[in-house]
């Protein structure tokens, strides 16, 4: 009885180290962005809010927030996906993308930056979702 008893302490001491040394190394192997679901602190000019890749935000106007922005010759417009679906930022009108810009598909909390040389209006849209549209000012 008596070695059966020393037997199960032993097997449970090192189980127990086992699995502390097993979780120390995982741990020393995550970053601390990998531990813990931060939000991250992308600037934002321009934001796609979330469950705009349904119809209906084109109704309000809030597909893109602000669906205008002015800035100035020179300057850029950051945008940051805040869906949780994909989308894109793309120079044009959908059917007729100018080439101009554009970002691919953005997976959700990705950002796309573009600088604008030059004076004028720019209209741009998402590809996934025609109804997304907005529009870049450059004075």
């Amino acid at each position: 009885m008596e070695k059966k008893t020393i037997f199960l302490i032993g097997l449970i001491l090192i189980t127990t180290v086992g699995i502390t040394f097993s979780v120390m190394l995982l741990s020393q192997n995550i970053s601390d962005d990998q531990k813990f679901d931060k939000p991250k602190n992308i600037k934002a000019d321009v934001i796609m809010p979330t469950k705009v890749s349904r119809p209906g935000c084109e109704n309000t106007d809030s597909c893109y927030i602000p669906s205008k922005i002015e800035i100035k010759k020179g300057e850029s417009v950051n945008w940051v996906n805040q869906d949780a679906a994909f989308h894109s930022v793309t120079a044009g009108s959908y059917g007729e993308p100018s080439g101009l810009f554009d970002s691919t598909y953005l997976d959700p909390e990705e950002s796309f930056t573009f600088i604008f040389e030059n004076v004028g209006t720019y209209d741009y849209f998402c590809t996934l979702h025609p109804w997304m549209k907005g529009q870049v000012i450059v004075q």
